[in-house]
């Protein structure tokens, strides 16, 4: 019960509340018996002074007690809750009209009466009880000639009693019972406020439970204009979601790395594989072999030796620019006449294919911005791709026409086609149409890959469009420039 954040409240409340209570009640004697005596001083400020000058109490430097006996039978029977005491002019008790045996004091201290006779602007002023060594009540005072002092105390033990039945009175009981109740109102509405305050606290306590568990938080209730758990809840549901894309993307990039080394594995061992036997088989028959034969196991070793030179430089290749070695160098260039160079690069080998390679360019196209190397790249991957898979006396068609803000480059085949469900991996690394990997021995799954991340580069994308059957359309744009 007391692990949890609102009871820990709840309990500190009314710990607080029960303090202030206690403190008020307090208070509120105090200040009860403060306004009493003040008012009692108020009402009898000029008693002694009164009381002097109706009775001489001193006769010939002696006490007059005739004079003293009267005062003390009067005021016993206007007032008995007030006491009178005679003093000295160094503040011994020479009489005193309370009961004998009860007088504990001798002597009081003149600084307070001193203090009287000058004048208060502040009541209740306080001096020695003669009945207690160490309690204060309110008095009235005043001089008797050059003899001593009439020293009068307001509240006597009639008095005292009288207080004590007023603490216990009705009224005061019932004032101790309002402020219990008001207390509890106030401390019930606090524990209501924490429990709102808390309640959005433990949503958020539970959200980050589940979590921990693997189960991303809902995001449906939530204020990002509310106060600050709401704002600290939305914060951490977009932590939360940010983290699952994140440990997703490692998760799928974790995958990559095992197919990407599972396909390097693959690429890199069977042309080594296949040179290697070629290799052995020359020197083991190399006594039995002829000029030709010997030429042809050699012509075949270097054609695994060129496979495995190319997959190595495109591993290089996409390693930089995934580490982002390679940075564009933007320029404006004439986009037809660079395609017009690479048709020139791959028609001999479209002819020895019987596939026609031919250009469909806009009569009107601006420069494009970007690296010529490496858009030179991208197209001459999109070309050997679309080489690879399109069959004889097929078309290749490469397309320039303006776009919004510069020239679209469309590269289309007319060859089989691409299945839907492979669409969405065919620029991953070592992805394959053919998955036995002998038909397109030139392959090494790279190429589209490496045509997206120049593009990326170039803060571009590429697109496809395939029809099973129809061929495969790739597309991209790049910005337009300025003529130099």
């Amino acid at each position: 019960m007391f692990h949890t954040l609102y009871a820990r409240v709840a309990i500190v409340l009314a710990i607080i509340f029960t303090l202030i209570g206690i403190f008020f009640v307090q208070l509120m004697g105090v200040s009860s018996e403060r306004h009493q005596q003040e008012v009692t001083q108020r009402l009898n400020y000029d008693l002694a002074e009164h009381i002097v000058a109706e009775k001489l109490l001193f006769k010939n430097q002696q006490i007059d007690n005739q004079a003293l006996s009267d005062i003390f039978h009067m005021m016993m029977v206007i007032n008995p809750a007030i006491e009178l005491y005679l003093l000295d002019t160094t503040g011994q008790i020479l009489a005193y009209s309370a009961d004998p045996g009860k007088v504990k004091r001798s002597s009081i201290d003149l600084a307070p009466v001193q203090q009287w006779l000058k004048g208060v602007d502040h009541l209740p002023l306080l001096g020695d009880d003669p009945r207690d060594d160490h309690r204060k009540k309110a008095f009235s005072a005043a001089p008797i000639g050059k003899d001593g002092y009439l020293y009068i105390i307001l509240g006597g033990e009639d008095y005292d009693s009288a207080a004590q039945a007023l603490a216990g009175s009705y009224i005061m009981s019932a004032s101790a019972w309002l402020l219990a109740g008001v207390i509890a109102l106030a401390l019930c509405a606090g524990l209501i406020v924490f429990g709102l305050l808390t309640g959005k606290l433990q949503r958020l306590a539970g959200a980050m439970t589940r979590f921990r568990a693997g189960e991303l938080p809902d995001a449906d209730e939530l204020k990002p204009d509310g106060d600050e758990i709401d704002r600290l809840t939305t914060t951490f549901h977009d932590m939360a979601r940010q983290i699952r894309e994140q440990m997703n993307k490692l998760a799928y990039t974790d995958q990559l790395r095992r197919e990407l080394m599972a396909n390097v594995s693959h690429d890199l061992r069977t042309p080594l594989a296949t040179l290697q036997g070629y290799i052995e088989t020359v020197l083991i028959k190399d006594e039995v072999l002829d000029a030709g034969g010997r030429r042809e196991y050699l012509e075949t070793a270097i054609r695994h030796c060129q496979r495995l030179n190319k997959l190595v430089s495109e591993l290089l290749e996409l390693a930089r620019l995934d580490a982002s070695e390679v940075q564009p160098t933007p320029e404006s260039f004439s986009l037809p006449e660079l395609v017009q160079d690479i048709l020139q690069k791959y028609q001999l080998k479209a002819r020895e294919k019987n596939i026609r390679i031919e250009a469909e360019l806009h009569p009107h196209l601006p420069f494009v911005r970007a690296d010529i190397a490496l858009i030179e790249r991208v197209l001459e991957n999109l070309i050997e791709n679309a080489l690879r898979y399109t069959p004889a006396s097929g078309v290749i068609m490469l397309e320039l026409a303006p776009a919004d803000r510069g020239v679209s480059v469309r590269v289309r085949d007319s060859g089989c086609g691409i299945a839907p469900e492979e669409l969405p991996r065919i620029f991953d690394r070592f992805y394959q149409l053919d998955k036995s990997r002998n038909s397109n021995p030139g392959s090494s799954g790279l190429g589209l890959a490496i045509a997206k991340r120049i593009l990326e580069l170039h803060g571009s994308g590429i697109a496809v469009d395939s029809a099973m059957g129809h061929g495969t359309t790739f597309s991209f744009d790049l910005p337009a420039g300025y003529a130099s």
